[in-house]
């Protein structure tokens, strides 16, 4: 999409903290201003719409990079292959959908920074198993979770719990934490090299409160979950929708003996036609979330 060369790009030269402030300089959309600007973009081409779409979610980009400074890899180039992820998301986000493009493009942003990761390590260090992917990219929120971020090896208990979490062999968790050891990068290092206006990465983070943070996160989580359930609905034809929706979707479920009189078919056939649907939906996420490198819902 040509019209992003005029974006700001983190580089060596220029130095992230100048990048990080550059980029603050774009105010965030209100609900109403980013759904006019999306259907300006989808209806009409407006490149500058798609500009301003992409400018303000430029800080998004960059707090979800800053996720995976762990990797050694340029922080500059992490960040721009998340910009990449974040154009990609403006290009295929249908504003119709009923909710945020925050909410749409923080898998695409992911999925591209993941992918550039991926590629930079290659498959050789990897290996090509979804295992050991995943353990890639979820052992150090794993040690975390039990209190093993001290660099060098694991205790033989934490290596055998995180080999049961992130269900792969106890050798392939230890040759993994012997790769990345050493990688993780401290909140106390400082962003760019401009001197006395240099800040630590802690100081940039927009919310330093741990459990507003996690709140966030999962708030996010749900949001995302929630849209990719309402984009994956288009699958079923309305009497699949409507009886899945009261089956399964509603506080007060409805039972087979009510669809059956709604529909005027046996309970039997309600049921059938309830679980073909749900099968529907749930392989439609699936496609959905490989597309946007979410974890793959059950």
């Amino acid at each position: 999409m040509s019209t992003y060369t005029n974006l700001p790009a983190p580089s060596p030269e220029q130095g992230l903290n100048r990048y990080l402030q550059e980029i603050r300089k774009f105010p965030l959309l209100e609900p109403e201003e980013e759904y006019m600007l999306a259907k300006r973009w989808v209806d009409h081409g407006d490149s500058s719409a798609a500009h301003r779409l992409v400018t303000s979610h430029l800080r998004l980009a960059a707090k979800i990079a800053m996720g995976y400074r762990g990797y050694g890899l340029p922080q500059a180039e992490v960040i721009s292959e998340a910009n990449v992820g974040l154009m990609q998301a403006v290009k295929r986000f249908d504003p119709e959908r009923g909710f945020r493009l925050a909410t749409y493009a923080m898998w695409w942003i992911r999925a591209s920074i993941q992918e550039y990761i991926l590629r930079s390590w290659s498959l050789v260090k990897l290996g090509t198993t979804s295992a050991q992917k995943k353990l890639f990219f979820n052992l150090r929120k794993a040690k975390s979770k039990i209190g093993a971020l001290e660099e060098g090896d694991l205790r033989p208990e934490n290596v055998a719990q995180i080999a049961r979490d992130l269900n792969v062999t106890e050798a392939e968790v230890v040759s993994m934490n012997r790769r990345l050891s050493g990688g993780d990068a401290s909140l106390n290092a400082m962003v760019g090299s401009d001197g006395d206006s240099a800040t630590q990465w802690q100081d940039w983070l927009e919310d330093e409160d741990a459990d507003q943070a996690s709140a966030y996160e999962e708030r996010d989580e749900l949001q995302a979950r929630h849209a990719l359930l309402v984009e994956a609905m288009d699958v079923l034809n309305e009497r699949e929708k409507d009886i899945l929706m009261q089956r399964r979707l509603e506080d007060d479920p409805a039972t087979l003996e009510d669809l059956s009189a709604q529909y005027e078919v046996s309970r039997e056939r309600i049921r059938q036609i309830e679980v073909r649907a749900f099968e529907k939906l749930q392989k439609r996420m699936q496609e959905l979330a490989r597309e946007r490198g979410m974890l793959v819902p059950a």
